[in-house]
């Protein structure tokens, strides 16, 4: 069976997003990530960063293809508001005075985004429901992932 724990040989792809991070300090460096990624030349870098920042209702006035155009006037506040409301929180300002005494699994989704569980096989389940089915009887570390759950599997 497959370890149900945190996989501790982690792979750190991005310098200076080591495990030892406060998580308020985790999302400030992975939000400056994205707002580079926002402001890139390439839509093929901006525009899931954009659909993201959209989604989480950050610019609820505006469409993607009308942001798009817009990209540059964004700033690293509406990164850093989006971040909060991905990890369940009203806004950035509530997320980092709270987010430090939340468990670090709540960035594990950013940190499989990073790449820092490439060294391990993982099998992707529409909903955790169903990896959590599929746990019970395999194993392997559950990531919620949007809507989403990935099992990484460590031994």
């Amino acid at each position: 069976m497959w370890s149900t724990q945190f996989p501790h040989a982690i792979h750190i792809a991005e310098p200076g997003f080591g495990s030892s991070l406060a998580n308020g300090d985790f999302l400030r460096r992975y939000a400056k990530r994205l707002l580079r990624a926002v402001h890139s030349e390439r839509s093929s870098e901006a525009l899931p960063v954009l659909r993201r920042i959209v989604a989480m209702q950050v610019t609820p006035e505006i469409s993607v293809a009308e942001l798009h155009p817009l990209r540059r006037s964004l700033q690293l506040k509406h990164v850093l508001h989006t971040l909060a409301r991905e990890v369940g929180f009203a806004s950035w300002e509530l997320c980092a005075r709270q987010v430090d005494a939340r468990p670090s699994s709540l960035l594990d989704r950013y940190r499989l985004e990073l790449g820092m569980f490439r060294d391990f096989e993982t099998n992707w389940f529409p909903d955790m429901e169903t990896a959590q089915g599929w746990q019970r009887e395999h194993g392997g570390y559950l990531i919620a992932y949007g809507t989403q759950a990935v099992a990484i599997l460590a031994h």
